[in-house]
Parts: structure tokens; sequence; C-alpha cells
């Protein structure tokens, strides 16, 4: 069923890096230095929370195309308040803001995708932006061929013109195209599109609490539980 595809593309927040483990380490050093005490796990996963309504406000055409580093800001303005995070310069805040582009892969994710690379084109296919994908990508070491962005569309998942530009872009047909993610909604629009699916479970992306995307809830194309894993059941 996946002989005739030549591309992967990838979730990233999540999938391919650990974004809460990351954002947490990076705030509690960065709080260390600033000799600020606050709730950092809390914070991370407010801030978190807040991505897709923030995004719902672009699809619903309440805010002109707005990217992730700017929701993700908007964001973080309230939370420094909530969370009484005081005495930030716009340097610090800017700083913090851009922990996004520092967060860590998973223990398989350069690996996973190493072998990828052999034997398929590898991309994004996330609603971050290019330069916070670029910077990431530098940062974690991750092999990409490609950095695809909902900001190359103008149009965030799961909005089909994400995942058919995707395969527009690399030239390629839907059905040539595997989409891997670790969320069965991202998958089930995809599929919905023509795209081939890849379930690769982390079970750990939201903490010790998660409660959904524990497992794949659907009937996809391939099940995997790494990138390792994913690029042994490919032939990769």
């Amino acid at each position: 069923m996946t002989d005739s595809v030549k591309a992967l593309v990838f979730d990233v927040f999540g999938t391919v890096v650990d974004w809460r483990s990351s954002i947490i380490a990076d705030l509690e050093a960065f709080g260390g230095a600033k000799n600020l005490k606050a709730d950092w796990v809390g914070l991370t996963d407010a801030w978190r929370a807040g991505y897709q309504p923030a995004m719902d406000r672009v699809r619903k055409g309440e805010l002109g195309w707005t990217h992730i580093d700017v929701l993700h800001r908007m964001v973080l303005d309230k939370l420094l308040v909530e969370f009484k995070v005081e005495g930030l310069s716009e340097a610090d805040k800017d700083h913090v803001n851009r922990v996004w582009h520092r967060l860590k892969g998973w223990p398989d994710t350069v690996e996973g995708l190493t072998r990828l690379k052999r034997k398929f084109i590898i991309s994004t296919l996330s609603n971050g932006n290019t330069s916070l994908l670029v910077n990431m990508a530098k940062y974690a070491g991750l092999p990409w061929d490609c950095v695809l962005s909902a900001e190359t569309f103008k149009a965030y998942k799961p909005d089909p013109k994400a995942y058919l530009g995707a395969a527009e872009v690399l030239g390629l047909k839907p059905a040539e195209v595997m989409m891997v993610a670790a969320h069965n909604s991202d998958l089930v629009a995809a599929s919905k599109q023509g795209l081939r699916t890849a379930f690769v479970a982390r079970p750990g992306e939201y903490g010790p609490r998660q409660t959904k995307d524990l497992k794949a809830e659907h009937k996809f194309d391939v099940v995997a539980t790494s990138f390792v894993d994913l690029a042994a059941q490919v032939g990769a």
C-alpha cells in the first residue's frame, strides 16, 4: 500500500519534537538566571492550550493571516500577567517567545529521520512558521530535505490547502505523499485529501496526564511506535 510513496511530510510539534519537556527546561533555566520564580510547568501547558484557539481566530477570519510566532506572543503576553511573571524586558519576552525555536527531538527522532531520508524526501508540514522550523532544525539537528509550513500556503491544518499544497510543491500526487503525525485528527484530515498516513505514538507529549492520541484510533496505512520503527516498516 505504501510502495508508491515518494515523500514523507511530518507534523512537528509533538510528533518530531518534545515541546513540553523542552519548554519547561528552557523556562526553568531562564527563570533561574533571572532569579524569577514562577509555575513554569503550568505556564507551558497553558501556552500550548492557547495554540488552537489562536489559530481558530485566523481560520474564522477574526484575524488576517498571522503566523505562529505572532500568535504565540499574543498568548504569552496574557499568560505572563496571569502567572505573575514581572519585570521582563522586551528582549526577555522575545527570548521566551522564541523558545519554540529551541525544541529538542524525541530520542528516536534524528536516527529515524536519517534512515527515512535515505529512501524518501522528508519535509515538515507544520503549522509553525518557516523561520521557526528552520531554526528548530538547526538547533535539534533535524535533517529535512524541505521545510513546508502553513505559512507557505497561508492555511493552517486541517485546511485542505495545506495537505494538497505540500503534494503540489513537491511535484507529487497526494497518494505519493505520506503524512506522519502523532495526532489522529491531523491524519484523518490528510487522508481525506488522498495522502497516505502514518501514526507514530507519542504518549508523553502532554505529560503524565495525557488523555488523547495515546494510540491510533482509525485505520492508517502505518502505525508505529517510533520513527525508527516507522523506518523499518517502510523498508528504510
